[in-house]
């Protein structure tokens, strides 16, 4: 009887985990088609757009009156908008409206590898401990 209780108590434990879903299933997302990438402080040249007219009421709020800019993806044309949280100003860029040009597609090419940064790195790292080693004195002193 002993044996069969164990076993019962092992399935019973096992079973609500049949009608779980997995973790690592496709996500579903139900909030429209835009995206929100972030919110940001806006820098100083957000003010100097020139394609952002002053606004014909002089009480409404213009680029300079904004203190966040809200920046959100379209997930069905791919389309990045970056919109003033109190002018409403937004412009946008597209970067899948055109063909990427020529050294832009993955593998691209670079004038240094991630293994010929490290070897320069460890190398000018083992030089500077050898002039160090070589004129303590013009090393600095290190704190305890």
């Amino acid at each position: 009887m002993p044996r069969f209780g164990l076993g019962l108590l092992l399935i019973t434990t096992m079973l609500p985990g049949c009608d779980q879903t997995r973790a690592t299933g496709q996500t579903v997302h139900h909030g429209g088609r835009y995206l929100g990438i972030g919110i940001y402080p806006p820098s100083d040249l957000w003010q100097h757009m020139v394609t952002a007219a002053r606004p014909a009421n002089a009480a409404a709020a213009a680029v300079r009156d904004d203190s966040q800019v809200i920046v959100v993806v379209d997930s069905e044309s791919g389309e990045i908008r970056q919109c003033g949280n109190m002018s409403g100003h937004c412009i946008g860029m597209n970067p899948w409206a055109t063909a990427l040009g020529r050294g832009q597609a993955a593998p691209v090419a670079l004038d240094a590898h991630a293994d010929d940064l490290l070897r320069e790195a460890q190398e000018a790292e083992a030089e500077h401990s050898a002039v160090n080693a070589a004129h303590p004195a013009a090393a600095p002193a290190r704190r305890r």
